[in-house]
């Protein structure tokens, strides 16, 4: 009987283009978007690292639910306050200000979790910048050389 191989070493330790079953529609489509950009740019992101991936399809699906609210119901809305006689009948109502719709806190809290996570993932122009400089620490044959771009990455100075 042949055991099940580790997590990690499920399809040969690389992502699935195929997105999770439980994923929304709009979180599948950003999975399908997102790994094969990962693959393609040569980033080192391996099954282990499917739980980030995950998040960020997932806080990106969020974020376009919150502002299709905000856009459906506007960033924020009148409130009022019913005005009863001694019957308890309505017979006016009082205007108390406007109040934040709740879509726009969930919205802010999705944006910094995509730029967290897609920071973490080389998404964003300074983080793939960042990466190039780092692949672009090279030794005599070619080869990354992880001493010195680790190296440089921490501030240990230029070249000795």
């Amino acid at each position: 009987m042949m055991g099940k191989s580790a997590f990690n070493a499920q399809n040969g330790g690389q992502l699935s283009k195929d997105p999770p079953k439980y994923f929304g529609r709009i979180a599948a489509a950003t999975w399908r978007r997102i790994v094969p950009f990962l693959m393609v740019q040569g980033h080192d992101v391996r099954r282990i690292d499917q739980s980030l991936v995950e998040m960020y399809c997932t806080q990106y699906e969020i974020y376009r639910k919150a502002y299709e609210s905000i856009k459906k119901n506007g960033a924020q809305t009148e409130a009022y306050r019913s005005v009863q006689n001694n019957r308890g009948e309505v017979i006016g109502k009082d205007f108390l200000g406007y109040k934040r719709n709740p879509a726009t806190s969930i919205y802010n809290d999705a944006l910094k979790q995509l730029a967290s996570v897609g920071a973490q993932l080389g998404l964003s122009p300074k983080s793939r910048a960042e990466l190039a400089e780092l692949v672009g620490s090279t030794s005599p044959s070619g080869d990354v050389d992880v001493g010195k771009a680790l190296k440089n990455l921490l501030g240990g100075g230029a070249d000795d």
